[in-house]
C-alpha cells in the first residue's frame, strides 16, 4: 500500500465542446481581457489590449486588432487545423492595420505553415513579429474545462539581439554599441528579477520601452550620455495625452507617497507627449564599473512605478 492519493486522468477535449461557432462564441471569448492577458502571458509579451473584433481591413474582417500598449497587433484565430486562405488573410491584415506583432490561432498548425511563420520571422524586418499558438481544451474528471496557449512558432529573439548587436559593432558609434550592451544586460536582470516587466527588444538607442497596459502610455527607461543621468518615465502620448496629465495630476501626494520617491511632472505644453520622470543624477552608463547600481535603481523603480501607476493608468476615463 502507497500513501499516493487518488489520481485523475488529463484529457483533451475536442475544441467545439467549448465554442459552437468561430466567430460567433471563439473570437468574443478570445477577446475578453483576462483571455488576451493569458494569451499575452504564453508569448511572453507585456499586454494585449482590445482595439475592435471583427475590424474592416478594406471588404474584409480581421477577427481581433490590439495594442501591445505601443504597436498594433492582429490576431486571427480557427478553431481547426491552419489552411492557406488564413496564412493569406494575416498577411493582408497586417499590412492593412500596419502591425507589427501578428498572431495566429489555431486548432493545429500544418508543417508548411509554420515554416511559413519562421521564415517570415527570419527573413522580415526585426520589429515584425509572427506568432503561432496552439489553442488545447483539458479537463480532468469532471471539472471545467480548461483552455491552454501552446506557442509552436515565434521569432528568435536571441538570434535577432545578435544581428542587432552585429550591425551595432560594424557601423554604430562607439555610445549606440554601449546603449546596446547596457540595454541587453537590463533585459536580461529584468528577467530574472522582474519577469512580470517584459521590455522592448533592447537596441542601439538612448531608450528601452516597456508597456504599462493602454495605449497611449509607455513605462520607457532613459539613459542620457551626455546630462549623465537615467531616467524611468511614464511618457504619455496622443490626443488625449494632455488630458490624461491633467487627470493624473491631483492626484501626485497620493503617487508619490504610495512611491516613496519624488517624480517630475514635466506636461510639455508645446508638444503632443507628457512625461512624468523619476531621476537618478550622476550616472554615466560610460562607467561600466556602476552598472550593477545602475541596474538595481532601474529595476526597483521600475517595479514600484509599475505597480503605483498601472491600475491608474487603466481607470482613466
Amino acid at each position: 500500500m502507497t500513501n499516493t492519493p487518488p489520481l485523475s486522468k488529463l484529457e483533451r477535449v475536442p475544441l467545439r465542446e467549448a465554442w459552437k461557432h468561430e466567430a460567433s462564441d471563439f473570437t468574443p471569448w478570445l477577446a475578453e481581457d483576462d483571455n488576451l492577458q493569458a494569451l499575452a502571458e504564453a508569448l511572453g509579451i507585456s499586454e494585449l489590449e482590445l482595439v475592435a473584433s471583427e475590424h474592416l481591413v478594406g471588404d474584409f474582417k480581421l477577427d481581433i486588432l490590439c495594442t501591445d500598449g505601443d504597436q498594433q497587433v492582429v490576431i486571427e484565430n480557427q478553431l481547426e487545423e491552419t489552411d492557406h486562405k488564413h496564412l493569406g488573410q494575416i498577411l493582408a491584415y497586417a499590412a492593412g492595420v500596419d502591425a507589427r506583432k501578428v498572431i495566429w490561432v489555431a486548432e493545429s498548425f500544418r508543417p508548411e505553415h509554420l515554416a511559413a511563420l519562421q521564415y517570415l520571422n527570419v527573413n522580415t524586418i526585426d520589429e515584425l513579429s509572427f506568432f503561432a499558438v496552439q489553442i488545447e481544451l483539458w479537463r480532468i474528471g469532471d471539472s471545467p474545462l480548461a483552455p491552454k496557449f501552446e506557442v509552436v512558432a515565434k521569432p528568435n529573439d536571441w538570434a535577432r539581439a545578435s544581428r542587432e548587436q552585429a550591425r551595432a559593432a560594424s557601423t554604430g558609434s562607439p555610445t549606440k554599441q554601449l546603449q546596446l550592451r547596457f540595454w541587453t544586460a537590463l533585459v536580461a536582470h529584468l528577467a530574472k528579477e522582474a519577469p512580470q516587466i517584459r521590455p522592448a527588444r533592447p537596441g542601439p538607442y538612448h531608450w528601452l520601452n516597456t508597456s504599462i497596459g493602454r495605449s497611449g502610455f509607455g513605462l520607457n527607461i532613459t539613459a542620457n550620455t551626455r546630462d549623465e543621468r537615467l531616467g524611468v518615465e511614464l511618457y504619455l502620448s496622443g490626443t488625449d495625452a494632455k488630458r490624461h496629465f491633467a487627470n493624473l495630476l491631483p492626484q501626485k501626494e497620493e503617487i508619490e507617497a504610495a512611491l516613496g520617491f519624488a517624480l517630475d511632472w514635466r506636461e510639455l505644453p508645446d508638444k503632443t507627449a507628457s512625461r512624468i520622470v523619476a531621476w537618478y543624477s550622476d550616472a554615466s552608463i560610460e562607467d561600466e564599473s556602476r552598472w550593477e547600481e545602475y541596474q538595481a535603481w532601474l529595476i526597483q523603480c521600475l517595479v514600484a512605478m509599475e505597480q503605483v501607476l498601472r491600475p491608474r493608468v487603466r481607470a482613466l476615463p
